[in-house]
């Protein structure tokens, strides 16, 4: 282990990644990109994120610790590094990160050897887009309340419900769903399963409209769906178990497979904001008030960095899964923050919307600031997230 606490494959791949991503940063695409990979709308968006999926995957920085058996490289804590790289990069984000942070992580926890093989590589590469069946038009955050309905019949089970809130759904191959096979019991009357989504019979996906004009997301309904016995995960009453699997990494507690990049640093952009914006003849970036906001900002940011650091040392920890677990919490609040700090910074402009020839950056602070609720509420709100701190790590009792 070197002074960076890196082993020494670990500082060699990281080279690699940096190396790579130096020599193969994609052009800018020949379309507008969404935000976020959940908010992909159109063929060409996707077509054009597959393929940079697909090479950073045989540039081994997808799937870097998956097992080689499964699509990985099998290699042990460089997917971190690899996202870390992108990210520095600014590089375009991974459309695959339903299935690379979610799907194939509990594949492999809860996943027999037949799912892991059929499931993961395609994933891996980007090729078969996946999606979430949790959210449900009467259970948000109270995944528990559970109402679409599995029902055993021989090899087989017959699905119907209702889920909403599914990003990539109108792309998706997969699912991962969770379904109510009992209704005596809350909890253990939940399992999980992998359903196809694409032209399977009885599966209708249809689009939903956000403030922000863009439909990345939608609302799946099954009727008479049929979903192979051999496409459940874990026992049947186990559902609970697995979700918790999924959330773990979808709240970023765990490292998954992949999902590096996503665009330029927000405090570097938003101090390229501030010069370019004036205010009676003086510039953003000389009012003191401003300047101060900008650096607080700094300061967070560079705070959430220090904490993944910290992190990986067991010895700087009081609680072993109390960064993790506070990981949601603070990035989605962070992002939030920055881009209302950059509709602020922007003024009067920022009422000028992303088809707007003059609006700066494209319209990209008020899309930011729209879009950034959805990052508050998504995994659990964050709410939810303090509730979990506090009875997990703070070990308050349970509130009624």
């Amino acid at each position: 282990m070197g002074k960076t606490g890196l082993t020494s494959e670990q500082s060699a791949f990281q080279e690699h990644a940096r190396r790579w991503l130096g020599e193969n940063k994609p052009p800018a695409p020949p379309m507008r990109l969404p935000l976020m990979a959940i908010e992909v709308m159109h063929e060409a968006q996707r077509d054009y994120l597959q393929a940079w999926q697909r090479r950073c995957y045989e540039a081994e920085l997808v799937g870097t610790d998956v097992p080689r058996e499964y699509g990985g490289w099998g290699r042990e804590g460089c997917q971190r590094i690899a996202n870390q790289e992108m990210s520095r990069a600014g590089t375009p984000f991974m459309i695959n990160i339903v299935g690379l942070t979610m799907a194939v992580p509990t594949i492999l926890v809860h996943g027999t050897e037949s799912q892991k093989k059929l499931l993961i590589p395609g994933a891996l590469t980007g090729e078969e887009i996946w999606c979430q069946g949790f959210s449900e038009p009467g259970a948000g955050s109270d995944m528990a309340n559970q109402q679409t309905s599995a029902v055993r019949q021989g090899d087989d089970w017959l699905v119907n419900g209702h889920k909403v809130w599914t990003s990539l759904g109108h792309f998706a191959k997969w699912m991962i769903l969770i379904t109510r096979t009992s209704k005596e019991h809350k909890y253990d009357g939940l399992t999980y399963f992998v359903c196809p989504i694409e032209g399977h019979p009885g599966v209708s996906v249809r689009p939903l409209i956000k403030i922000t004009g863009e439909t990345g997301f939608n609302e799946v309904l099954f009727e008479d769906v049929v979903i192979p016995d051999s496409m459940r995960l874990d026992d049947v009453g186990k559902g609970w178990t697995v979700a918790m699997t999924t959330l773990t990494y979808e709240r970023g507690a765990a490292e998954g497979a992949g999902g590096g990049g996503g665009g330029a640093d927000p405090v570097q952009r938003l101090v390229a904001l501030a010069r370019q914006s004036w205010r009676d003849g003086v510039r953003a970036s000389d009012d003191p008030v401003t300047r101060d906001a900008l650096v607080q900002q700094a300061i967070v940011y560079e705070g959430l960095r220090m904490n993944m650091r910290r992190a990986k040392v067991p010895a700087l920890n009081d609680h072993p899964m109390r960064l993790p677990l506070q990981s949601k919490l603070t990035s989605s609040e962070a992002s939030q923050n920055a881009a209302r700090l950059g509709v602020e910074v922007a003024g009067l402009h920022s009422t000028l919307y992303k088809k707007d020839p003059k609006a700066p950056e494209a319209g990209h602070w008020p899309l930011a600031y729209l879009n950034s609720y959805g990052g508050t509420i998504a995994a659990g709100t964050n709410e939810i997230q303090r509730n979990i701190l506090g009875e997990r790590v703070l070990g308050l009792p349970k509130s009624k």
